[in-house]
């Protein structure tokens, strides 16, 4: 990459090829410290040089990462968090309930940002008012996304059809079953099902299969035929599974033989009245 580093002091070049040589987005105060071998307001003065000239920025408290002039800083702005947060990690994609909102999925608003990728062990972070959260994903779940672009700047993002699946798998990262059951009820019109049911069956995973198939079956908004048929030949006879906290609450909506799946959530957990669309058999309890 041709980086244009004549604006730069000796001091500021430094920083920026070391982290170029290394392959590293990110570095924080201490390292500018250790790496230039100068006091801590003289790396203060490097590092708000370097911000003010559109190299650096800032990703927490006392964090920073590189975004170099020929990778667009013009477009990365402070309000662009999604396309600095992108920046942590390699591979990513964002998804979960940040997808949900770019997507119009959910009329939540969040200050939180969540990316899915496949290295581990990454610390979650803090970019401005917004707490990057990091998914830890298998590989055999990592796909299903594109570049969308977010105020001009283009970010790896999971498509409508993953992210509705990716919610569904991790209640937590999209608001909660209530809230992923009303995405639900507003992506049946604008998936693509045959799309969504074959990400469902490379996964491979029986348990995602019957928690999305009970979850689909609680919204007004009916899934086609053709995909329910095809979800519904992942199930086996022995095929059990389970939704819902450890603990079995107050009015818990039981065993659904449909989808044969333990629910211990109650329908007031599930955002008020439940009913199984017409034909099919009803959830009941123990």
């Amino acid at each position: 990459m041709n980086y244009n580093l004549r604006s730069l002091s000796p001091y500021e070049s430094k920083v920026v090829l070391s982290l170029v040589e290394d392959g590293r987005r990110e570095l924080d105060r201490a390292e500018v410290i250790a790496k230039l071998g100068v006091s801590p307001g003289s790396a203060d003065l490097v590092i708000r040089s370097l911000r003010r000239k559109g190299w650096l920025e800032r990703a927490g408290r006392g964090r920073y990462l590189l975004i170099p002039p020929d990778q667009g800083p013009e477009v990365i702005g402070e309000s662009n968090i999604l396309a600095l947060a992108s920046r942590l990690v390699d591979p990513y994609y964002i998804g979960y309930g940040t997808a949900a909102a770019h997507y119009g999925l959910t009329t939540q608003v969040r200050n939180v940002v969540s990316i899915a990728t496949t290295t581990s062990g990454i610390r979650n972070r803090q970019i401005h008012d917004a707490a990057v959260r990091f998914v830890h994903l298998s590989p055999r779940k990592f796909f299903g996304f594109e570049d969308v672009p977010v105020f001009g700047y283009p970010v790896h993002m999971s498509d409508r059809e993953k992210t509705i699946i990716d919610c569904v798998d991790r209640l937590r990262f999209a608001g909660g079953v209530s809230e992923v059951r009303q995405m639900l009820a507003i992506a049946a019109h604008r998936v693509d099902w045959q799309k969504l049911v074959g990400y469902l069956e490379t996964i491979g995973s029986v348990s995602l299969a019957q928690r999305f198939g009970f979850l689909a079956d609680t919204t007004e908004a009916r899934m086609p035929d053709d995909a329910r048929a095809r979800l519904k030949r992942m199930l086996r006879s022995s095929s059990r599974s389970f939704l819902g906290p450890s603990e079995k609450p107050k009015n818990a909506i039981g065993y659904n033989a449909e989808w044969q799946i333990l629910v211990h959530f109650s329908p007031k957990d599930l955002g008020g009245e439940v009913a199984m669309p017409a034909g099919r058999s009803a959830a009941r309890s123990h």
